[in-house]
This record gives structure tokens, sequence and C-alpha cells, in this order.
């Protein structure tokens, strides 16, 4: 027979706030390149497209300064953060970091069930690829790494995790002028499944590593080649 608990003093759990969900809209809208690096964001016109309050949008708006995504100019407003050649390193850096921990994790736990969580990753990535909707690739590589990251049990890898993913589709929206070959990214996916299968650290973390410094060459490259401002006149 269990202790009597007195729970009087708890409340229900609320519902999501409007502020939440306004966040989760502009969020989407950073990730997808609707709101590239640069643009300011009016309260008055998103207000008014969202059918919600400004207390709230600024609510909203503040959480999404506090994540990095906007940032603050005295005066002038909010505006969607660049991004330059160093973010997209930094970003990618971390992004190694937290899946490669991730990835270690689930290796020591039920790593079949990960894989065919994987799996299933991997087979929604190849319908996309099969459909020719590069946003519908874009979306399942991101599903593909939340799973990976989410399947190893860590609540704060996984919110590391989607910041920097948010972080990474804001860089593709931004800075990628070509898309990678369709079957190699799912090669490289299937890879990284095929590792964590067969409890391999060494092949995970390597497929991970090349995975992720492809990705920035990748990136990178149309900046690379970029030709140089003309100066200015003397």
């Amino acid at each position: 027979m269990g202790l009597a608990v007195d729970l009087s003093d708890m409340e229900p759990v609320e519902r999501r706030s409007t502020a939440a969900i306004v966040a989760d809209r502009i969020r989407t809208a950073i990730m997808r390149g609707t709101f590239p690096p640069g643009t300011q964001l009016g309260e008055v016109e998103l207000a008014a497209r969202l059918g919600v309050s400004r207390g709230p949008l600024r609510e909203a708006m503040q959480r999404l300064v506090a994540e990095g995504l906007l940032r603050s100019e005295r005066h002038r407003g909010l505006f969607v953060r660049d991004l330059g050649a160093a973010d997209v390193r930094d970003i990618y850096h971390a992004r190694a970091s937290v899946e490669r921990a991730a990835g270690l994790l689930l290796l020591e736990g039920d790593r079949a069930a990960a894989a065919d969580r994987l799996d299933t990753a991997v087979a929604a990535m190849a319908a996309a690829v099969a459909s020719g909707d590069p946003v519908a690739v874009a979306d399942s590589d991101h599903a593909f790494h939340a799973e990976l990251v989410a399947a190893s049990g860590s609540p704060r890898l996984r919110r590391m995790a989607d910041g920097l993913l948010v972080e990474t589709r804001m860089c593709l929206a931004a800075l990628q002028q070509t898309a990678p070959p369709p079957d190699g990214l799912l090669a490289e996916h299937r890879e990284l499944c095929d590792a964590v299968r067969a409890g391999d650290r060494d092949r995970l973390t390597a497929a991970l590593e090349a995975h992720m410094a492809d990705a920035v060459d990748r990136i990178l490259a149309p900046v690379a080649v970029a030709p140089p401002a003309p100066a200015l006149p003397a």
C-alpha cells in the first residue's frame, strides 16, 4: 500500500501557450527560408498574418532571440540572424559533437531498436528522394538526425540538436546553391544506420565526421569561389 501524498497544491498542466505556438510558426518559416537571414520582422504585419495580438508575438520573438535565431537592433527592430562561413563551420562542429555523443549512447543501449528507428527514417528519405521534392528530402534529412539523437534517450542532447538542426536549415536555405546528389545523401544515411546496427563505434564516428565535413565543404564551396568585391574608388 502506497503512502498518501497531498497533491492539492498541484495545478493541472496547461496547454501550450499562444506564444509557444507562434514561436514554432516563425521558427519553421526561418528554417524553410521563408524569412531569409537579414530579414526584418515587422510586428504589425506578423501579428495580422498569424491572427494574434502583439503581446504573444513579442514573447515568441524574444524566445527566438534567446535561441539565437533572431537578433535585436536598438531603435530598428528584430532581424533574422545573418550566417557566415564561420557560423556554418561552428554549427556543424557542434552538431558533430552532439550527434557523436548521442551515437555512442545509443550503441550502449538497445542498438537494434535504434537501428530500426533509423531504418524507418531512411525509408522515408528514400521515398522523398524518389518524389524528386527537394523540400521533402531536406525534411527527411532533418528527421533522420533528430531521430538519431532522440534514440540516445538524452533529453539534453535532443534539446541541443533541435536548435542546431534549425540553424542547419538556415545555412542550407541561405548559402547552399546546389543540393547534394540525392543518391549520395541517401547512401551516407544508410551507412550511419548500418554502423549503428553493427554496433561499430569507429565506423559510426567516421561516418558522422565525414558526413558533417562534406556538408560544410558543399555549403561553403560557392562562397570560396565568389569573386571579390570591386575596390572602391580612391
